[in-house]
């Protein structure tokens, strides 16, 4: 059976078509940063890294707020923000939810498996006082217990 040629596809259709997912996810991500730029015009004060607009359902903008006290700050100006989101997306977005999320801002630390963390402990070095220690402890212990001595104190000569 012959094998039918394939052209290659243009990737940058995907990034440019008007349908699909990543059109979408691509209209939505567009669409709040529009709305964090009308909420830093309201509130100029705010640092840079105070208030996340996180998403918008329906026609309620949901703000994630680092403290308390932005978020009370937000709360002063909720009537401004509300009028002016309402006059710049013709009424699409009529209310403002408030959340104080003092982690969301932060970068979930990485975990480390415990493999990982035998492999990094095991590439330290060992001194020769403890490697000759260590053999000392093995003379004495049980054969599966011996075994793993020896093989950790070994670490300290393959160093040298």
């Amino acid at each position: 059976m012959a094998r039918r040629p394939k052209a290659p596809k243009d990737m940058s259709t995907l990034f440019n078509s008007t349908t699909g997912t990543l059109a979408q996810i691509k209209a939505k991500t567009n669409s709040l940063t529009q709305l964090c730029d009308i909420v830093r015009q309201i509130c100029p004060d705010l640092p840079e890294d105070a208030l996340n607009i996180s998403n918008f359902i329906d026609n309620t903008l949901i703000i994630e707020v680092k403290s308390p006290v932005w978020g009370q700050r937000l709360q002063f100006e909720r009537n401004n923000i509300c009028r002016f989101l309402t006059e710049k997306t013709q009424g699409q977005f009529t209310q403002i939810e408030i959340k104080v999320n003092p982690y969301g801002h932060q970068q979930a630390a990485k975990k480390v498996s415990y493999a990982r963390q035998a492999k990094t402990a095991s590439a330290k070095s060992i001194s020769n006082q403890t490697a000759k220690q260590l053999l000392e402890v093995a003379e004495h212990a049980p054969k599966g217990l011996k075994e793993k001595l020896e093989k950790l104190a070994s670490i300290a000569h393959k160093k040298q």
